[in-house]
């Protein structure tokens, strides 16, 4: 593994911008040419579902507008409140040869020991518990993180050409730290497992650039959003 990985802390975004903005990691992930991990959040209610959904049938499962289809895989996802973070690596990276259910089982147990070291005992799920089928949070697959046997942390992944993206979101409970403790204990476990050096990553204005087209001509439109 590369031993210097960039960190990204972008903050609240439109619902559109925060897709278009891993997007565009998807995209230039090769170029940068290490791991980036970014933290972000919603300036508005949203939710977010999988590449593959009907927008037919994820539209009756929630309220909350507007209602986006990520660049990722997965089911629907709520995002008002939730701590939401991406993470992308390069071609060539050992983590792009992972195979999905690594990937998904290596991240989540880094998750689940960030939550150890704020006082807070989450696992991962041994087996799948499907309660509400194509919802992300209404049962669990396997390696999704629990605490108290509820979900509280899932992702989803998408791998091409360009790269490897993890898209994954984490709904706090109640006894939560603040989300700045669960940031700075996530970091200190990638550092730990993985032996990385942390750096700040500062988009360039080709890549801002980037997320403006992708967030008003993609991530913005019917024509995307409701494509099946």
């Amino acid at each position: 593994m590369s031993k210097t990985w960039l960190l990204w802390n972008s903050g609240p975004g439109a619902s559109a911008e925060n897709m278009a903005a891993d997007e565009a990691l998807l995209e230039s992930i090769a170029t940068i040419g290490a791991p980036v991990l970014r933290f972000y959040s919603w300036r508005e209610s949203a939710a977010t579902f999988g590449y593959f959904q009907k927008y037919a049938e994820v539209e009756r499962w929630t309220p909350l507008r507007p209602l986006l289809r990520r660049p990722t895989g997965g089911g629907l996802v709520p995002h008002d409140g939730d701590w939401t973070y991406s993470l992308a690596f390069p071609p060539g990276h050992a983590w792009h040869a992972l195979r999905a259910v690594e990937s998904y089982q290596r991240l989540h147990r880094w998750l689940a020991a960030s939550f150890a070291a704020l006082g807070l005992a989450a696992e991962l799920a041994a087996c799948c518990r499907k309660e509400l089928p194509g919802q992300c949070f209404a049962g669990a697959e396997q390696f999704d993180v629990l605490l108290g046997g509820r979900k509280i942390a899932g992702a989803a992944q998408r791998r091409t050409r360009h790269g490897l993206l993890i898209q994954g979101s984490v709904q706090p409970p109640a006894a939560a730290p603040p989300r700045a403790d669960w940031q700075r204990a996530f970091c200190a476990v990638v550092e730990r497992e993985a032996g990385v050096n942390w750096k700040n990553f500062t988009p360039g204005s080709d890549f801002r650039s980037r997320v403006e087209i992708l967030a008003r001509e993609k991530y913005s439109t019917t024509a995307h959003n409701q494509r099946r």
